[in-house]
């Protein structure tokens, strides 16, 4: 038979006749039926005798549509509607031929069939005829053998040459060297279709990279689905594979958990050269083979960048480099040394317009290279073919360049990869601009630190200090814990130690308030418990001022705590105060630590409450150890744990001040405390008995000269013979303004130290002495201005019965 037009053969009947069983039915010229197969009786309903010799319109349904009477004149398909022998309308589908020559005459045969199932058989030979020559997704079916027997034209196209040469090979051969990408499959793509025939479980959605036959320069990724081929009756005919090529999406996946993880690794720190490092490692080897990043000068020093980058190509410093290779094969430069980049080069182009620069294939002979003959060299060497350079901006200022290279990976750069980098290198900018603002604002912190705390403890005879400062804020530095030792009048110290509740600059700047109000309140000479009042009040005014700018409270001041005690070397006695301070510790040379009883007044800020003193004996060769909470709680413990733990680092007071500093460290701080850590230790030292001198003296004017006398003689003992003629003066006013305005009893006091001569006169009265400035004819009010002329530096204290005017000489050096 003749073969159909194009398009009849794919809804045709002669084809179809042997899937869907069609019924058959023939007619005369005239339209009568003359034959009647069993499928038409399955079909319609009829029995042969009921429609043999009737015609054939009989059957068609109401309503003047087309029957089946036969109107071609060749192979023709056509849809009517007939009536069942039950009455309902049956759809079929008619496919016309006409017998011209027959015995009978002229007969024309009908094949009737059901036009659903019909439609739905025209669909699935549709559907696998593009599956065949137009599905994107390649098809290959493997025999029982595991090889090659059909593929369809998109896998076909995968394999270069004729397809026959394929023929029987196994996918392993088609692809050596693939690899899945999931552990959870085996490695070999023979292994998996193994399991697949044998257990006809379907294997979906593996992804194998490799390289194609047709394209064996470029890595591809697939996506691989296998399912077991099989006859009507189960028995295993092969296995189908489907092959998508996902490469790109698989590229766009990694591109996105790249960018996951950068945001995770880029900027876990605020240092800036850590950020460079980590854009670095994320960069290489996952986009490129090798990356340098350069940064102008000023970036680096955190100053101000100037708004044409351009200005600073000159001055570019290499902060980090990272390759493939350890060795750095390309790397011309080291980092921490200057970058030289010709004009014209992409990274002075890039610094000029702020825009990336993209070589995918790079030029050996381009102009800025025969200016550059140490890397143009380098990149002849490497075989380095594609080129990027990413500028580092943000918040419009443009702070350096990235340099990307490719040599061992054989694709050149593309579009999407510099949109990769473009956005981690942004990202990455923006951590490096943080960085860079940081250094600037931890260089102002530790400038303002350097000028809260005292950079070196004052050298004193009454007492030897260490320390040891550990802000919680180590980012800026600073905190809110402070400590101090301050030379007093008479030979006595000073020692301090307080917490602002709080860390950081905030907390820094009212610890340097405070500190600087317990300095001005320590030169007034007062009791500790009065000192401690003065400065609750000053909190407290703080506080005020704080509510009164920044109602919200984010600004004010929300308490301290504070322990301040004065040393007399001359009673070998200490006076404490604390304002809800720890105690402070006692470490004895024979007996066990002792955290002395004083009583606990409440934190600096509550106002109202009042503080009180007391006295306790320092023994000779002991140490006090003065500290903050945070030392205590510093290693997750509760203070009783801490206080332990403190006891024991202290034990050994003979012991070096640093070796007993350092044992503390280590018994209670971790790496990173919590909270602020302040700690000072000090050893008390009695002045000898030999380097004081005490008098009493009668209220009378002979007292003077008495008193003249007696601190000449002193003088001469201790051969300071130089200062007799000051000291005598300044002992006889001292005198004779006691003996004239004060009551008895009256005590003259001459201590040595190091560097000083205190020459001290105590009265019982309270009254306060001033300076004033005599007249021409006056005969007396010129004593304290004499005194204060000769002396260093001259006060008053005031005492429980009484006051002590002093005044310091200075004893002159070797």
């Amino acid at each position: 038979m003749k073969a159909p037009p194009n398009g009849a053969e794919a809804v045709g009947l002669g084809d179809p006749s042997r899937v869907i069983r069609a019924a058959t039915v023939l007619l005369d010229r005239s339209g009568v039926v003359t034959g009647w197969s069993p499928e038409a009786v399955r079909l319609l309903g009829y029995q042969a005798q009921e429609v043999l010799g009737r015609s054939v319109d009989a059957m068609s349904a109401e309503g003047g549509e087309e029957g089946l009477s036969p109107r071609c004149t060749s192979r023709s398909v056509r849809a009517v509607t007939l009536r069942h022998h039950s009455g309902r309308l049956v759809r079929v589908a008619v496919e016309c031929h006409s017998l011209p020559d027959t015995v009978a005459g002229p007969t024309t045969v009908l094949m009737l069939t059901d036009a659903e199932r019909l439609a739905e058989w025209q669909m699935q030979q549709a559907m696998l005829h593009g599956m065949a020559t137009q599905s994107p997704v390649a098809l290959t079916i493997y025999g029982p053998d595991l090889r090659v027997a059909w593929a369809n034209q998109a896998a076909q196209r995968e394999l270069p040459g004729p397809f026959t040469q394929y023929l029987g090979r196994s996918e392993d051969e088609l692809h050596p060297g693939s690899k899945a990408l999931s552990a959870q499959h085996p490695s070999s793509v023979t292994q998996i279709m193994r399991g697949v025939l044998d257990t006809g479980q379907t294997v979906v959605g593996l992804h194998h990279r490799g390289r194609s036959p047709a394209d064996p320069g470029r890595e591809h990724v697939w996506s691989l689905s296998y399912y077991r081929l099989q006859d009507a009756e189960g028995r295993p005919l092969g296995v189908c594979e489907e092959a998508a090529d996902v490469t790109d999406l698989h590229r766009a996946q990694r591109r996105l958990v790249l960018l996951n993880e950068a945001s995770a690794m880029i900027g876990s720190t605020l240092g800036l050269e850590r950020t460079v490092q980590e854009l670095a490692g994320v960069l290489v080897p996952q986009v490129a083979d090798f990356i340098a990043v350069d940064l102008i000068g000023d970036a680096l020093a955190g100053s101000e960048l100037p708004a044409d980058a351009a200005a600073g190509a000159g001055d570019l410093c290499r902060v980090a480099h990272r390759s493939v290779r350890e060795d750095l094969p390309e790397a011309v430069v080291a980092p921490g040394h200057e970058v030289g980049y010709p004009r014209g080069s992409p990274q002075w182009q890039c610094l000029s317009s702020g825009a990336p620069v993209l070589n995918a294939v790079l030029d050996p002979a381009s102009p800025w290279l025969l200016d550059d003959p140490v890397r143009r060299a380098r990149l002849n060497k490497l075989g380095i073919h594609s080129h990027m350079v990413v500028p580092l901006r943000a918040r419009g200022v443009t702070m350096g360049v990235a340099t990307l290279m490719r040599w061992r990976d054989p694709l050149a750069f593309a579009s999407e990869d510099l949109l990769l980098v473009e956005e981690l290198a942004g990202r990455a900018a923006v951590c490096i601009d943080n960085a860079r603002r940081f250094h600037r604002e931890h260089t102002s912190a530790l400038t303002l630190q350097r000028s809260l705390l005292p950079q070196k403890l004052p050298a004193h005879a009454a007492v030897e200090a260490a320390y040891r400062y550990l802000p919680a804020d180590t980012e800026a530095g600073v905190g809110g814990d402070w400590f101090d030792v301050l030379p007093l009048a008479c030979g006595r110290v000073g020692l301090v130690v307080g917490d602002v509740i709080g860390h950081g600059i905030r907390a820094a700047a009212t610890m340097g308030r405070l500190r600087t109000a317990v300095h001005t309140l320590a030169d007034l000479d007062l009791p500790p418990e009065e000192l401690l009042s003065h400065l609750d009040d000053l909190v407290n005014r703080l506080a005020e001022e704080a509510e009164e700018a920044h109602p919200t409270g984010v600004e004010g001041v929300v308490g301290a705590t504070c322990l301040y005690g004065v040393y007399d070397p001359v009673i070998r006695r200490a006076t404490f105060a604390r304002a809800g301070h720890p105690p402070p510790a006692l470490a004895h040379l024979k007996k066990p630590v002792e955290f002395v009883d004083i009583p606990a007044g409440p934190p600096l800020g509550i106002g109202g409450l009042p503080f009180e003193s007391a006295e306790v004996d320092i023994p000779q060769d002991s140490v006090l150890a003065f500290y903050t909470d945070g030392l205590l709680t510093a290693s997750d413990a509760d203070t009783d744990t801490g206080l332990e733990r403190l006891s024991f680092a202290l034990a050994h007071p003979d012991r070096p001040l640093e070796d007993i500093c350092r044992t503390v460290e280590r018994a209670l701080l971790p790496d990173r405390p919590r909270d602020d850590v302040a700690f000072l230790v000090a050893r008390p030292r009695p002045l000898p008995a030999e380097n004081v001198a005490t008098w009493a003296l009668d209220l009378q004017a002979e007292s003077a000269h008495r008193a003249r006398a007696l601190t000449g003689e002193r003088l001469a003992h201790w051969q300071l013979h130089e200062l007799a003629f000051s000291a005598e003066l300044i002992v006889s006013e001292l005198v004779t303004n006691a003996i004239r305005h004060a009551q008895g009893p009256v005590r003259l006091r001459l201590i040595r130290t190091d560097n000083r001569i205190v020459c001290s006169v105590s009265d019982g009265s309270n009254t306060s002495p001033h300076m004033r400035r005599a007249g021409a004819v006056e005969e007396g009010g010129r004593g304290l201005f004499l005194v204060a002329q000769f002396a260093l530096r001259w006060g008053t204290r005031y005492t429980h019965d009484g006051k002590i005017i002093w005044a310091e000489l200075p004893v002159p050096g070797p």
